[in-house]
């Protein structure tokens, strides 16, 4: 069977993650990626939201998951955004990306950035 992938490049958040005190007290802009391979079924024929992923959706879902509460870490934060797309979303696989482009490091530095994908058994 055909996939398709939906990506969704720099959904860009403000929020609270971070180790640090002063990261958690106030906020940071954070970069979201999102890949979702989705079974190449009716939305390519039929051209109706109803029968595809809607973007909306999913923009709202990591919107909430970043804003329901504040993580330590990045990792968590990237998993609990691709575990959620799964369980929402009919979709063989969620790739998640976050990064941090206002990170403050020993060296000068682009972003810093966690990846995680998970995938249907």
């Amino acid at each position: 069977m055909a996939r398709m992938t939906i990506e969704l490049a720099g959904l860009e958040l403000f929020g609270y993650h971070g180790v640090l005190a002063e990261e958690r007290e106030h906020g940071q802009r954070f970069l979201v990626d999102v890949w979702l391979d989705v079974a190449d079924t009716t939305s390519g024929q039929t051209d109706r939201i109803e029968d595809a992923v809607d973007y909306r959706r999913v923009v709202a879902a990591v919107r909430e998951i970043s804003e329901g509460r504040a993580y330590h870490l990045l990792e968590a934060f990237a998993t609990a955004l691709a575990d959620t797309l799964l369980e929402r979303f009919p979709v063989a696989k969620a790739r998640v990306r976050v990064r941090k482009p206002d990170v403050r490091l020993e060296l000068p530095s682009e972003h810093s950035a966690i990846e995680v994908e998970r995938a249907r058994d």
